[in-house]
């Protein structure tokens, strides 16, 4: 796969629809294990949601023993370790299903993803042998202690202290971590800390029975009340010399490289979460009557479903073409001959730019998907009686989690920027040609009206936009553009907006191939939906970016680029909505 598309590439180069994974390839094995994770929601956690948000004495570790019975804690750990050896897309599936389980979704993605991996991928021999298999089967369940009051996105900066004994056998850590997922009842604690006055954090294995841990009660939160946060006091906490995690000072990396994971995860989780909410709100409408018959049947709430439905299509499509990319990179560096672990933090981190689109997308689709849930049910959605009081709650951690939206939509474009700077992505070359195409005379050649040719006009140009701006960008800002992060952010903006609307596009071209274009109808009027809204949202964040930097002949020139690449030809968004709804409402549930 040397010809498989590298992180980043999305902007500069065409995706064929034939090289992407959709959704509606699953194989019956993966369908299967979808299946039993959403019965485990079923009979295991929708039940108990009340025992769960009141934290009852043991109740949340039980649940994750549950899960392991059915393997969902070792989906992607290798066979050797007793896990599945399940591939990275997989993995995101059952994290999708189980991410419509509230609190409990928090609870098992924090002991599979950020609790179990930093072992899985960094450990030694002994420490995985050790540690991996009492983590998927539930033995002992594990939390990651990152945050300190004062180190919150800018990690590195924390305090908490490592230091050799005297005798060289342990390292005595102390310090404060907080917003520590799993606190209450984890059995292992991976936790970073400076040795010394290092410059850079290391990480440790730390198990509760080493002594010197003390907890905070609980956190109050606002939502996700279920979750066990608490804060985590290390007071000479005496840890072996030989459960240093990987090498002395590589701590960073190690939270780096795994929060890319996990922001790839927290989108697969927003997917599952929305498709539940879009089936309770579409459930309601059915049921709920005024003015003699289902609000159902009213424009502006098929509008309302219409549009959740469409979003939360278009994350999912950009979701899996991001974990099959990642399969891909990873399966050609195994190809190469680097080590299993190695070759999966190095396939991830090929997509760290990608996975942080997901996560802010993700997470902003869920916000206007339990919005829109409370305002369909009404009055009954603000009631605690209602599925949706507790849904909207809890979703609006996920902009906070995992880095917050603003940090993760500056890293994507720095992310990309570097990369462009190491050589490994050609960014100027394609934006110096679409500076010197704003001189040119447009190419009113003969159009193609084949199937999603007028899309793929539409997207060719969202990515000229997008190269424009932040080719101009970095030209006229060079050294201050990392103080500029308002326009940073409306590049990210446009980024987002072009890569679900590709994603849309490739998805729905290759389900057209594999079925008809006829029982494909709503998802291209859901593809049609997403892209004629994607060029409106591009060109306003191009425009408040060129008009932040630029001014004179140079403002207007780019302006006027601007229209002409976010051009698209008039859609009638209004009956789209209400045929996508009409689908969801005969089989009254989210059904794509």
């Amino acid at each position: 796969m040397s010809d498989a598309i590298k992180g980043g590439e999305f902007l500069i180069k065409e995706t064929k629809a034939a090289d992407i994974f959709i959704p509606e390839e699953w194989d019956e094995e993966s369908l299967m294990m979808a299946h039993s994770s959403r019965e485990f929601l079923e009979k295991e956690v929708y039940p108990n949601l009340d025992r769960i948000d009141a934290q009852e004495e043991g109740f949340m570790p039980g649940l994750l023993e549950k899960a392991a019975e059915l393997g969902l804690l070792g989906i992607s750990v290798p066979e050797e370790y007793g896990g599945f050896g399940k591939d990275f897309k997989t993995s995101m599936l059952t994290t999708e299903v189980v991410g419509a389980g509230y609190s409990f979704a928090v609870a098992i993605s924090a002991h599979t993803g950020i609790g179990t991996l930093p072992i899985l991928y960094y450990g030694t021999e002994e420490q995985k042998k050790k540690y991996i298999p009492k983590l998927i089967s539930g033995e002992w369940k594990s939390s990651y202690c990152l945050t300190e009051p004062n180190a919150g996105s800018d990690a590195n900066s924390g305090k908490t202290k490592a230091v050799l004994s005297a005798d060289g056998k342990h390292y005595l850590i102390t310090g404060q971590k907080m917003w520590i997922t799993n606190a209450g009842f984890a059995d292992l604690f991976t936790v970073f800390a400076k040795i010394d006055e290092d410059e850079n954090l290391s990480a440790f294995i730390i198990e509760k029975t080493f002594g010197g841990i003390t907890l905070n009660p609980e956190e109050h939160k606002m939502g996700i009340k279920g979750s066990s946060t608490r804060q985590v006091f290390f007071n000479d906490c005496k840890v072996p010399v030989e459960n240093l995690l990987s090498e002395r000072g590589n701590g960073f990396k190690i939270a780096v490289n795994i929060l890319n994971i996990g922001r790839i995860k927290l989108a697969a989780a927003t997917v599952g979460a929305s498709k539940e909410i879009i089936s309770n709100a579409t459930k309601y409408a059915t049921e709920r009557q005024q003015f003699g018959r289902p609000i159902a049947k009213y424009g502006a709430i098929k509008h309302k479903l219409g549009e959740m439905a469409a979003r939360t299509y278009a994350v999912e499509a950009a979701l899996y073409r991001a974990a099959q990319n990642t399969d891909d990179a990873i399966k050609a560096l195994q190809a190469s001959g680097m080590d299993d672990a190695k070759a999966k933090l190095k396939g991830v981190e090929q997509f760290a730019a990608e996975d942080a689109i997901l996560k802010v997308h993700g997470s902003e689709v869920l916000d206007f998907v339990v919005d829109e849930g409370v305002q369909i049910y009404g009055g009954m959605g603000y009631s605690a009686e209602a599925p949706m009081d507790r849904a909207y709650r809890d979703a609006r951690i996920n902009r906070i989690f995992e880095g917050t939206n603003e940090i993760n939509r500056i890293l994507t474009v720095d992310m990309l920027l570097k990369r462009a700077m190491k050589g490994e992505l050609d960014l100027m070359g394609p934006a110096t040609k679409v500076a010197a195409d704003l001189m040119a005379i447009p190419d009113f050649g003969t159009p193609d009206n084949s199937l999603f040719a007028a899309e793929k006009r539409a997207i060719a140009g969202f990515k000229k936009a997008t190269l424009m701006v932040a080719g101009a960008a970095v030209q006229k800002l060079m050294m201050q553009m990392a103080k500029e992060q308002e326009v940073l952010m409306n590049i990210a903006d446009m980024l987002i907006e072009l890569y679900a609307a590709e994603s849309i596009q490739l998805r729905v071209e290759k389900l057209v191939s594999l079925r008809s274009e006829e029982t494909c109808s709503a998802q291209i009027d859901m593809m049609r939906t997403i892209i004629y809204d994607a060029a409106d949202k591009i060109a306003k964040a191009g425009k408040d970016a060129i008009n932040s930097f630029a001014e004179g002949d140079e403002q207007r020139m780019m302006l006027m680029g601007l229209r002409r690449f976010t051009k698209v030809d008039p859609y009638n968004v209004k009956e789209s909505r209400r045929r996508i709804a009409d689908k969801l409402l005969d089989a009254g549930k989210y059904c794509f």
